[in-house]
């Protein structure tokens, strides 16, 4: 079942159930990779004291993924709508199996940090296709539905990486140490190949493409520039190189916005279809996304060194500490997209920053009212309202940013989403330095390390919640409704031809 035509997959396969099997394909894929972007990070300390790796090789096995997966995003997303998004999608699937057996059977800490990167690279190809052909495959009063389950999917990718990550160590599966946290990828792997090829429609651009090989080149060596000195400075005490590096990757960026314009007047085959920003709902969402992934890098990061190192927990209790806030951020996603928005349109997205700043604030009391000795099911309560506030935000915000994106451009669309918001997460993990890190001493005895770590955490927390203040102002700059919720606006982008007019009045909400 396939076709070239951008349309293939929309209003021919609305009866289709063929696409819900795709839908169940392409979501066990996203959640594959967000559980594999978090899932390391509890295992670091049996890495470390079985594979006898340095600190360096330590930070590269994380820092490598994210760096190859945050660099390749756009050229995956695009690849996808000019080759064919199935093919691309089975072609990354693949890629991040194989990618995850050369992790979990790594020889030496060499090994595992190449095939991190690998594995990064591979999920590059493979997760812009998830919402690409989503977005090619429903029509547009289904999008609703479906990026409410999406939306359940981030919220239970959000924390089942530690979960899983700390049971996986602690039981020790057939004495392989760490290595099970991605062997387990290989049958869920193997199994979205063979099904994606069965099910998944295939779509691409309507009009031939052509890849642009100075755009990859350009945003490959910005997105470097910007981020390989925010995953290392803090190691390498801030050099002025990567203060450099961070400015004259603004260089680069402008560059390449002036090429892509040309690129795009010159054959209509740019990189990134910076006409996308044009349409009030993509430039707004886009700026959104950026945001919010700084508060959530800035969160996760400081929330599992809080409770690992200055609480003294094990990696067990850490992780189901985190279920109250994966259950709350999946049920509140799952209401938000098909009953709160079409009722009351970007007003949940807002209420959903607000919030979060709430159980952010909540949970810093509660940090300073029990000291030491909080319990887990004392953060309970915090979790819960920030899950809340979370689920309410990222199913209706992806609905947001591509309601009225053309299906051409779904692929390109569906990148700069992963990449923006890849970008804030990096930008957070260096604010991290600042926030977290600087208010904690070099030299600290085993009775400071547990105060230390709290202060540093409620003042970090402090943060997310002024990050959350930011987003919910930004967000009057998003339309009222997303375009499939307004009476009348059912039609395909397709359809409407070109990216939709900016002078289009916003519907009334």
């Amino acid at each position: 079942m396939t076709s070239t035509e951008a349309n293939s997959g929309g209003q021919s396969a609305a009866g289709d159930r063929r696409r819900w099997f795709a839908l169940a394909i392409v979501m066990t894929a996203a959640f594959m990779d967000l559980v594999d972007v978090t899932i390391v990070n509890i295992a670091i300390p049996a890495i470390q004291r079985d594979a006898g790796a340095s600190f360096s090789q330590i930070q590269w096995i994380t820092a490598g993924y994210a760096l190859a997966f945050a660099a390749g995003l756009i050229t995956g997303g695009r690849l996808g709508d000019i080759h064919g998004r199935k093919r691309l999608f089975l072609i990354g699937i693949g890629g991040f199996t194989v990618a995850s057996a050369l992790c979990g059977f790594a020889a030496n800490p060499e090994m595992l940090v190449a095939s991190r990167i690998l594995q990064g690279g591979m999920a590059a190809l493979m997760v812009p296709q998830v919402l690409s052909i989503v977005h090619a495959t429903f029509p547009a009063h289904e999008r609703g539905k479906v990026f409410g389950l999406f939306g359940a999917v981030v919220g239970l990718g959000a924390v089942s990486g530690p979960l899983l990550g700390a049971l996986l160590t602690e039981w020790n599966l057939f004495g392989l140490e760490w290595r099970p946290i991605f062997l387990i990828n290989l049958p869920v792997g193997i199994a979205g190949l063979i099904l994606g090829s069965r099910f998944i429609t295939e779509s691409r651009a309507p009009k031939a493409l052509k890849l642009d090989l100075v755009g990859v080149v350009l945003v490959t060596l910005g997105l470097l520039m910007l981020l390989y000195p925010l995953t290392r400075g803090r190691e390498l005490g801030w050099p002025l190189w990567g203060h450099l590096s961070m400015v004259g990757a603004l260089g680069v960026f402008g560059a390449l916005v002036a090429y892509e314009k040309r690129k795009g007047a010159r054959d209509g085959s740019p990189l990134i279809e910076l006409s996308l920003f044009r349409v009030k709902s993509f430039a707004a969402g886009i700026a959104v996304q950026t945001v919010f992934g700084v508060g959530l890098g800035v969160f996760f990061l400081v929330w599992t060194l809080y409770m690992q190192i200055g609480l003294g927990w094990s990696e067990l209790r850490a992780g189901l500490t985190g279920v109250p806030f994966s259950l709350a951020v999946s049920t509140a996603a799952g209401l938000s997209v098909q009953k709160l928005v079409p009722r009351f349109g970007r007003k949940v997205l807002q209420a959903g920053a607000l919030t979060m700043a709430a159980g952010v604030l909540l949970y810093l009391w509660e940090s300073e009212r029990y000291g030491l000795g909080i319990e887990p099911w004392q953060m309970a309560l915090p979790l819960v309202v920030m899950g809340v506030g979370m689920g309410l935000i990222v199913a209706p915000l992806t609905d947001a940013v591509l309601s009225e994106v053309p299906r051409a451009h779904a692929g390109s669309a569906s990148g700069l989403i992963n990449t923006v918001q890849q970008m804030g997460n990096a930008l957070g993990l260096g604010l991290v330095s600042v926030v977290f890190f600087g208010r904690i001493g070099d030299r600290l005895t085993p009775a400071q390390v547990g105060p230390e770590y709290a202060d540093a955490f409620q003042y970090a927390l402090g943060w997310v919640a002024a990050v959350m203040g930011a987003i919910f102002l930004l967000m009057f700059a998003l339309p009222k409704r997303p375009a499939q919720h307004v009476e009348g606006a059912g039609e395909e982008p397709s359809e409407r031809g070109a990216v939709a007019d900016e002078r289009q009045p916003e519907p009334v909400g």
